[in-house]
C-alpha cells in the first residue's frame, strides 16, 4: 500500500483492504518514512502540520492492541480545535472512531539538543486537557506497531480545551512531573461514567512521555523537529472507547488541568 492509497482511504474512511506490514520487508522504519510522505502530500495540497499526537504511552493497553511501546504522527490545522470547556468535533470519514482523554503541550521554543527533563519545561508555553479522536483503518482495530504508524498513528482529531500557562502551575520539571502524574481524570459518555485513569498511566507522566517522544523523534530519519507553536498530545490516560455522532463525552480531569466536553456530530 503506497502513501497515495493511504492518504485517500482517510480521505473517504474506507477500511484498507490489507495491512501495510504484510509485505516482508515493512517495519517500524518503513511505516515513518511512508507516514512522512503521506505528511508531505497533506502539505502539498494545502495542510498546516499544528504538531504531533503520541499514542500508546499507556502500558496498561498495550497487551489490548498489541503494541507495546509508543508511536507518534502528526497534527494538522485540519485536525486541531481548540475551545474553552466544550467544543464540538465532527466524525466526518473517520474510520472506526474512538477517543481518548488526554494531555497536551503547547511549545514555547525548540527544545535544546539533547534536552533534560529541566530543559524541556523550560520549552513548553502551556498545558491543557485534550480530546484525541483516533481511528483504524484496518477491521475491529487489529494491527501490528507498524500498521498503525503508516495510519497516521491513527489519529483522526484532537479538541484541545482551556490552556493554562506553565507559570501558573509549577517552577521546575519535577513539580511538573509530580503534579501531573497524580492528577485523575473520569471519563463519561452523558452521565455514564466510562473509565478512570490517571497522568502516571502515561510512561509515568505526560512530561516523561513528551521527553521520550522527543528523542523518538530526533532519532526518526527526515522527521522534523518540534517548533514553537506546536502542539503535542500525549496519549490516553484510559483505553481508547468508541463512540458516534449524537454522543457527548467528558473528562473530568482534576487540577491543574480542567473539565472538557465535547459533542459529537
Amino acid at each position: 500500500m503506497n502513501p497515495q492509497t493511504i492518504l485517500a482511504h482517510y480521505d473517504n474512511g474506507q477500511l484498507w483492504v490489507a495491512p501495510p506490514s504484510n509485505a516482508t520487508d515493512f517495519g517500524l522504519p518503513s511505516a515513518y518514512q511512508s507516514s512522512l510522505t503521506v505528511r508531505d502530500l497533506r502539505i502539498a495540497r494545502g495542510e498546516i502540520p499544528r504538531g504531533f499526537k503520541i499514542g500508546f504511552t499507556n502500558r496498561n493497553i498495550w497487551s489490548r492492541y498489541n503494541v507495546y511501546a509508543p508511536i507518534w504522527g502528526s497534527v494538522y490545522d485540519t485536525t486541531l480545535s481548540f475551545c474553552e470547556g466544550r467544543g464540538t468535533i465532527s466524525l466526518g470519514s473517520s474510520c472506526q472512531p474512538r477517543i481518548e482523554p488526554e494531555t497536551v503541550f503547547g511549545m514555547r521554543s525548540t527544545p535544546a539538543p539533547d534536552a533534560s527533563l529541566d530543559d524541556l519545561f523550560n520549552a513548553i508555553e502551556w498545558v491543557a486537557p485534550g480530546f484525541e479522536i483516533v481511528q483504524s483503518h484496518l477491521p475491529d482495530w487489529k494491527f501490528k506497531a507498524a500498521d498503525s504508524v503508516a495510519d497516521g498513528g491513527l489519529h483522526a482529531h484532537l479538541l484541545v480545551g482551556r490552556r493554562v500557562p506553565m507559570d501558573a502551575i509549577a517552577t521546575s520539571a519535577n513539580e511538573l512531573n509530580s503534579l501531573l502524574a497524580a492528577t485523575q481524570v473520569t471519563l463519561m459518555k452523558g452521565d455514564q461514567t466510562i473509565d478512570k485513569g490517571c497522568g502516571a498511566n502515561v510512561l509515568d507522566s505526560p512530561l516523561r512521555a513528551l521527553h521520550h517522544f522527543l528523542l523518538e523523534l530526533r532519532q526518526c530519519p527526515k522527521a522534523p523537529d518540534l517548533v514553537q507553536g506546536d502542539v503535542v498530545t500525549t496519549g490516553t490516560w484510559t483505553d481508547a472507547w468508541p463512540v458516534k455522532a449524537g454522543e457527548c463525552w467528558t473528562g473530568a480531569f482534576g487540577l491543574p488541568l480542567s473539565k472538557l466536553e465535547v459533542e459529537l456530530l
